[in-house]
């Protein structure tokens, strides 16, 4: 009979590597599980090390959250199957179109395949997998229960970018509809009302100060156009370096959470975050301290939400009350504090963040769903003044010449 290498993992989290003799892998895999195993990897002796579990170097490119989120659904469902997690990873590298993944899974393959665990492999690709990908895993390794918490990554990775493609889809139209109306005044400033203005200095009107400064403006673009590209990307280029600061960040991050209308949107979006993750995570076994030390690293661009997680940590960590700890950061609603200590009294503190990630999705829902029943009107008729003014500035002029050409 041939005999197999195989790697897997017990009930408590240790690997071990070992050989056997079987008719077949199928049955090697029944017999390891019977014996309450979980199958990592399985290997002929005499398969070629070019076979299957070879690395592959591919080209580069981008990884998007939604190859993840499909990838997430496909390991879960083939390592719930009993497919061996090798095995799994393999058949998605081979099958993956993505080539900057493609290379990434062949890596992680490798490695699991000399006996890593999986979220080792993972760590070392932190541009693909986050410290959320790294700790869940982690979690699910340990407790044994990783292709339940695979479903669970993959159901937060797919709510997130759910959320992510809503708010693209709110702000895509009304973006469009504005730039393709600047690029019509634009042009309209740029090429016709000089033609207009060299008609009215030839004949010597007295210009309105509307027309003046339509005028003023045009002149300003067409001789000073270069200028204002430059000062344009100066002045970008020094935001980015600012808020790469901490002091810019933090600045950035309160006028932000400051704007009237969209700052309360956007304090959602980061309690929906917030709240969905550390569910998530305790949900799959990760302790509180844990959860808040992967949350801390996951708001690296929030430090308003960043150094309240990292206060709560502490505090918690001190000994005092979750509920309590959060309430301390001052960061957090009454009503997110006061839920955690219903959550904490009942001792079903998951299932009451849950609840609350639940609520701040509809929040952000019924936030998109006015913002496209408004922003049309308003972009309209903010246009249409626009537009109005400078074609009013052309024509009450034009006016006063068909008067003289009348008299």
């Amino acid at each position: 009979m041939p005999r197999f290498i195989y790697t897997v993992q017990d009930s408590e989290g240790n690997v071990t590597t070992g050989s056997m003799e079987s008719e077949d892998e199928d049955s090697l895999v029944t017999t390891l599980q019977n014996k309450g195993y979980f199958i990592l990897s399985i290997q002929s002796e005499k398969e070629s090390a070019k076979g299957l579990f070879a690395l592959k170097k591919k080209a580069g490119g981008k990884v998007s959250g939604r190859e993840i989120v499909f990838f997430g659904e496909q390991i879960a469902t083939l390592v719930a199957g009993g497919v061996p997690l090798v095995r799994a990873l393999s058949l998605l590298a081979e099958n993956s179109e993505n080539k900057a993944l493609q290379t990434v899974l062949f890596q992680i393959t490798k490695d699991v395949s000399a006996g890593s665990t999986l979220h080792k492999a993972l760590e070392k690709h932190p541009d693909v997998f986050d410290d959320i990908w790294v700790s869940l895993v982690a979690a699910g390794e340990v407790s044994g229960q990783l292709p339940l918490v695979l479903r669970q990554i993959t159901k937060y990775k797919e709510m997130q970018e759910e959320i992510k493609g809503k708010i693209i889809t709110a702000f895509a139209y009304p973006t469009v509809l504005f730039l393709m109306s600047m690029g019509v005044l634009f042009y309209f400033v740029i090429f016709i009302v000089p033609v207009f203005a060299q008609i009215f200095n030839d004949f010597g009107l007295k210009l309105p100060v509307i027309t003046k400064m339509v005028m003023g403006f045009s002149y300003i673009i067409q001789n000073y156009w270069l200028m204002m590209i430059i000062s344009s990307i100066a002045g970008y280029w020094t935001f980015k370096m600012y808020i790469k600061t901490e002091a810019g960040l933090l600045t950035w991050n309160k006028f932000l959470f400051s704007l009237p209308g969209l700052g309360g949107f956007i304090k959602n979006m980061q309690y929906e975050r917030c709240l969905t993750t550390m569910s998530t995570l305790l949900k799959s076994g990760v302790s509180i301290i844990n959860s808040l030390a992967v949350l801390e690293n996951a708001f690296k661009k929030n430090l308003i939400i960043q150094g309240a997680l990292k206060k709560a940590k502490n505090d918690i960590t001190s000994g005092k009350a979750i509920s309590e700890s959060f309430k301390r950061t001052g960061a957090f609603p009454a009503f997110v504090t006061d839920m955690m200590l219903m959550g904490e009294e009942s001792g079903k503190l998951p299932d009451m963040i849950d609840v609350l990630s639940g609520y701040y999705k509809e929040q952000i829902n019924q936030f998109l769903r006015r913002f496209s029943a408004i922003i049309d009107p308003i972009l309209m008729l903010g246009i249409g003044a626009i537009i109005g003014t400078v074609v009013m500035s052309v024509y009450i002029p034009i006016f006063q010449l068909s008067q003289i050409k009348g008299n």
